[in-house]
């Protein structure tokens, strides 16, 4: 079909010469390249496209990987210098963009099936070798964070962001199978879920001319919204309003905390999931989120198993570099298997406490926050010895004290504690966070006043206690958290595509 002379690197003259020939050709439509490793045809003619990873040799073949970022494997383009132009081949460089005409053929090399025989390349994108950074070499993860708007094209964040995309679509699943009805909550809102006052203020101000009260406030009356309003830290309040009417709801959206904190564990935006059940108590509330969190990471291991095969080993690679008591027990593949494989610890924060305060790093004030009793806030470093020293399974911790936790959880007869749960995974700590909410008017009220929230701020939320209240649950999940256990990345800021934090907000 193709004469065997160089191949003009104008691909549009090609065709149009062509057609002018023969009144017609037929091009190859473009397939995948994930579908066609998996593909045992041979002798069929295909078209591929994608980006160079690496070209090599020279005559009589040069070997192209190409991937088109549908599978973490590249294929293997086999081209020969006598039917590719050279100054097609000389822009043959890592990082161009290109369209393979080609023969299937069975791989003569090991590790794929099959490779293809080049009759045609075409440059789409060129990629100037001296200017394109991701060069074949191994870069700092601080480097790609600099390249947030490239580093997808590299092997790690592409099978990064591959899992995500599972993970996101196995949660919707998830929800969909057990007849949740997902719901899209505001991102701008005039409340504060968590109470805790760190919001990004959103206004239509000329912040040159903010228009002032006569008292010296800002006049929050002129501004779009007619009143303060900052972008949302949860979408938990308007879905407890849903689950009051539709039984059984799920957001799944963006959330924002200006926190000035600089960590591996935070982001100033972030993705969460959060479920909220009418007529579920606290028990039902731990029993779903240990159905959900086994469900998705039993769909990342069936689904995923390619990508995660190589971040495993990327990971079990860079524990190598860590002191010995820095490194972690369990390969990635096998903290994924200890979730599905072992029942989660239920364990009250009265008797965590107890053992946290009773274990040697406590004693020996290895600790770097020493447990004195009860009512301390718990740490990630207490989390951790919990799941992965004395329990040695996911622990979900619940009945905390109330002085430590939000005004909208459900006061236990006690006065000293609320029915919140937090689940604790291995390597992360707290991944989920949840609680039975408080039905009661009463004592809602009462707890708002305590904690100096305004109650005519919050009207329509009490509206729901007023009319038909009823018992319900909800929890918590950090997208982004459960990210960094089933990949096994250590820092937050790579499981997110761009990464939003203090003095960043790049791309």
């Amino acid at each position: 079909m193709f004469d065997k002379k160089p191949i003009l690197s104008n691909f549009g003259e090609l065709i149009s010469m062509n057609y002018k020939r023969n009144n017609f050709m037929t091009v190859p439509a473009r397939v995948k390249i994930k579908k066609l490793l998996a593909s045992e045809a041979t002798e069929q003619q295909t078209n591929v496209k994608g980006w160079v990873r690496t070209k090599r040799g020279g005559k009589p073949v040069f070997f192209i990987a190409l991937n088109d970022g549908s599978t973490i494997n590249n294929i293997q383009i086999v081209a020969d210098p006598e039917l590719i132009s050279e100054n097609t081949i000389k822009d043959i460089t890592t990082g161009a963009a290109i369209s393979v005409i080609g023969k299937v053929v069975a791989s003569q090399g090991a590790g794929q099936s099959v490779e293809i025989v080049a009759e045609q390349i075409e440059i789409l994108g060129k990629a100037d070798p001296e200017k394109y950074p991701l060069q074949p070499k191994k870069h700092s993860m601080e480097f790609m964070r600099e390249k947030a708007h490239l580093r997808m094209r590299s092997s790690t964040f592409s099978a990064v962001f591959r899992i995500r995309h599972s993970l996101a679509f196995a949660i919707h699943q998830f929800f969909h199978e057990k007849g949740f009805y997902n719901l899209h909550t505001p991102i701008i809102t005039a409340n504060d879920a968590e109470g805790a006052g760190e919001t990004f203020h959103v206004t239509n101000f000329d912040l040159d001319k903010i228009p002032m009260t006569d008292e010296g406030k800002v006049d929050y009356k002129q501004d779009f919204f007619g009143k303060e309003t900052n972008l949302t830290v949860s979408g938990q309040l308007e879905g407890e309003l849903s689950a009051m009417a539709l039984g059984e709801i799920y957001t799944f959206g963006p959330t924002f905390r200006a926190e000035n904190s600089n960590t591996t564990r935070h982001l100033a935006e972030f993705w969460m999931v959060e479920p909220e059940m009418a007529f579920y108590d606290l028990n039902d509330n731990m029993n779903l989120a240990e159905e959900m969190l086994k469900y998705v990471v039993k769909y990342a291991l069936e689904n995923c198993k390619e990508d995660l095969d190589f971040l495993a080993k990327r990971a079990d690679d860079e524990d190598k570099q860590k002191p010995q008591n820095e490194r972690q027990e369990l390969g990635l593949l096998e903290r994924l298997q200890f979730i599905l494989e072992n029942d989660f610890e239920k364990v009250s924060y009265t008797d965590a406490i107890e053992i946290l305060r009773n274990s040697k790093p406590n004693k020996k004030k290895k600790f770097n926050y020493i447990i004195e009793g009860w009512g301390a806030d718990l740490q990630s470093e207490h989390e951790r010895f919990l799941v992965e020293k004395h329990f040695k399974k996911p622990v979900i911790l619940f009945d905390y004290p109330k002085d430590i936790k939000a005004f909208y959880m459900r006061q236990n007869d006690d006065d000293k504690t609320v029915g919140a749960m937090d689940i604790l995974f291995p390597g992360i700590g707290e991944i989920v966070g949840g609680s039975q909410r408080e039905e009661r008017l009463d004592k809602l009220t009462q707890r708002m006043k305590e904690m100096d929230i305004p109650e005519d701020e919050l009207w329509w939320y009490l509206d729901t206690r007023k009319f038909g209240t009823a018992p319900h649950s909800g929890f918590g999940l950090g997208f982004e958290r459960l990210m960094l256990f089933v990949t096994g990345m250590g820092n937050i800021r790579d499981v997110i595509p761009f990464p939003r934090t203090p003095d960043n907000a790049e791309f």
